[in-house]
């Protein structure tokens, strides 16, 4: 395999199952990203440099990394204005027409990838793609010291969303979903309020439980469902000047009460993705103020991918993130004394 002089080729170790590598794998599109051929999935991941590009400097063969997975162009103008997240010629794992790194190796863009301290685990590194969600997600936010975080849906995203907004200063958050048992890890984690929805609820009736559990209505809300309830929710809910953030993906075309936003000045914010977050998000596991340890439910061999993907599709066993290792489990993580 041949290295580009500024690409790192990386032996693969720890790969997180994502939600949305589950979604191609059952219906073979997301979006407008189609399958026409099949792809490799994967894009949650950490690995070992095995070989240096010619003209690579910042990293070492043998150096234990994260992996950004979104490579830009770095030419256009959203490149050059600091958003490259919204570059039309990115370069992203797993998503097509570009295969992911669920692989023995891996090359990769030096300059997108993390070295980790000798103390953060390599299911740690991989953990960091999503939590560099949550970080942009609370950062669109505007989430800061005293904010009160309505955060919709205790997956993944919803959880190292949360974690983020802890972090970054909320005093107070409340978290929902339609599972007890995210709710039970979410309120593990930290969250100061959990409500367990009711599908037959509409969301008229669940903003008063929200502003009734809350001491203050909440001056940010940050949707990681997708779906048109929660979006709906997440508009009623906060406050008038407050800040809407919509993370999860849904239905192209939903119906939302944008009277409502208007007339009471709430912004409305997509996120996609994230930007300049993966050092802040290393920052945080690093220094220990983010936990993303208890995420990781399951952990399956490489040759068990089939398995693995079953268990996170299914949600077997109360699965949150499910994790897939490439070389042995703990072969190259830190050695603990």
């Amino acid at each position: 395999m041949s290295t580009n002089i500024l690409e790192v080729l990386l032996a693969m170790d720890s790969v997180g199952i994502c939600g949305s590598d589950v979604h191609y794998l059952a219906h073979g599109r997301i979006g407008d990203f189609v399958l026409t051929k099949p792809m490799i999935i994967g894009h949650e991941a950490a690995g070992l440099v095995a070989k240096l590009g010619k003209n690579v400097t910042n990293l070492k063969v043998g150096d234990r990394v994260a992996i950004e997975p979104g490579v830009p162009c770095r030419y256009c103008y959203h490149c050059k204005q600091g958003q490259y997240n919204l570059c039309a010629d990115m370069v992203f794992c797993a998503t097509p027409p570009y295969d992911g790194n669920l692989t023995r190796y891996y090359k990769h863009a030096a300059d997108f990838c993390f070295k980790l301290p000798d103390h953060v685990s390599m299911e740690e590194g991989a953990l960091l793609e999503p939590l560099s969600v949550g970080v942009h997600a609370c950062r669109r936010a505007g989430v800061g010291l005293g904010s009160k975080v309505l955060i919709l849906g205790a997956g993944p995203i919803g959880l190292v969303t949360l974690l983020a907004a802890q972090a970054m200063g909320a005093s107070e958050t409340l978290i929902t979903d339609l599972v007890q048992e995210r709710l039970d890890v979410a309120k593990e984690l930290g969250a100061t309020h959990t409500l367990l929805l009711q599908r037959d609820q509409s969301a008229e009736e669940t903003v008063k439980v929200v502003h009734q559990t809350m001491s203050e209505v909440p001056d940010k809300s940050i949707d990681c469902c997708g779906a048109e309830s929660s979006a709906r929710l997440a508009i009623f809910a906060t406050r008038s000047g407050g800040v809407v953030v919509v993370v999860g993906m849904g239905a192209p075309e939903v119906k939302l009460p944008l009277i409502n936003a208007l007339a009471r000045e709430v912004d409305i914010r997509g996120v996609f993705r994230y930007c300049n977050d993966y050092s802040a998000a290393l920052a945080l596991v690093a220094s220990g103020k983010v936990n993303v340890k208890r995420l990781v439910t399951h952990h399956f061999d490489i040759s068990e991918t089939a398995q693995a993907f079953e268990t996170s599709r299914r949600g077997t066993g109360g699965a949150i993130k499910v994790m897939i290792h490439v070389q042995p489990r703990d072969a190259n993580n830190p050695v603990k004394f």
